[in-house]
């Protein structure tokens, strides 16, 4: 289903996040895991693309296993690094035989584990992306006439690469410009954040819908890889003197990560929020809890399948 159709209707969207797995063992958790949350029919889930190659074959199965097994509606990752225009290309035709509704058009990652020149990308920044995919649009190959549903991704506390904020924004609505038609943010703990990059976002005429990313803490060493990952996410000294409490007994850091995530989700959802995106990080436990505590109720009704 095109992304233009999920965000018409009234109330919220709730989505989940995977990556692709590495090893069968790791396959058999994810499975289970989007076994276990799919009787929450999310709007969506979306999955993420590994850098420099690394799980990109892993990503295109996992998207088609989970479009022709399931109930869900899959949202694959595209990025700019290690990519030129007849391998992008590729992947979207191979979307398209899929009805594959929506992609997510990513800057990307610098690959750790290769030698990499950003140069040699076809697409330098992720607006370059989201003008292509709106060109191959145009191409009739997708079923929809639409084409693809392009999301892109948001910097509620900044972009790390672009310190001016005046300047960002700039570039920021430029992308949206190009043909996006929603945004999905960067994890945020302060939701403080969130709201004044969707005001900054309205003045600067941006209206298409933000959808906030969640992630909760689920353990000391997470609090740690969310830090890395996220590229200097700011954890609020609240958050952090209740795990600070409580970091010798694994369970209660659990325990107050979720109860941090569900209070806000509360005020996103009080404050009309868009939609709600949680980083899973393959794991059903948290948002299993946060869903139950939100009241949002099971097995909604499923929508039809793309012809």
């Amino acid at each position: 289903m095109h992304i233009a159709d999920i965000m018409r209707e009234d109330s919220p969207t709730f989505s989940f996040e995977f990556f692709p797995p590495k090893t069968p063992a790791a396959a058999e958790t994810l499975y289970q895991t989007i076994r276990d949350l799919e009787s929450y029919m999310p709007d969506f889930i979306s999955v993420t693309y590994g850098a420099g190659g690394s799980t990109r074959d892993l990503t295109h199965n996992l998207v088609e296993r989970i479009q022709h097994t399931t109930k869900l509606d899959p949202i694959p990752h595209l990025t700019c690094v290690c990519h030129n225009e007849k391998e992008v290309e590729d992947i979207l035709l191979r979307y398209a035989k899929s009805a594959i509704g929506n992609v997510l058009a990513l800057g990307g990652d610098r690959p750790q584990d290769i030698p990499y020149d950003k140069s040699r990308d076809s697409f330098q920044h992720a607006i370059d992306l989201v003008k292509f995919i709106r060109r191959f649009n145009k191409s009739g190959a997708h079923p929809d006439p639409r084409g693809f549903g392009i999301g892109v991704a948001g910097f509620p506390e900044g972009h790390p690469a672009t310190p001016n904020r005046l300047i960002e924004m700039d570039h920021f609505k430029a992308k949206v410009s190009a043909g996006a038609d929603y945004i999905v943010t960067q994890l945020f703990f302060d939701n403080r954040d969130f709201f004044d990059f969707r005001e900054r976002c309205a003045l600067a005429d941006i209206h298409v819908p933000i959808i906030a990313g969640i992630m909760p803490v689920t353990s000391m060493s997470g609090l740690k890889r969310i830090a890395e990952l996220a590229g200097g996410a700011r954890f609020p000294a609240k958050l952090l003197r209740a795990l600070q409490r409580c970091e010798n007994d694994p369970e209660s850091v659990g325990r107050v990560g979720v109860h941090f995530a569900l209070e806000q989700c509360h005020d996103l959802l009080d404050n009309n929020v868009a939609g709600i995106h949680f980083y899973t990080l393959n794991r059903s436990d948290a948002t299993r809890i946060i869903f139950d505590s939100l009241g949002i109720p099971r097995r909604r009704k499923a929508r039809a399948p793309l012809v």
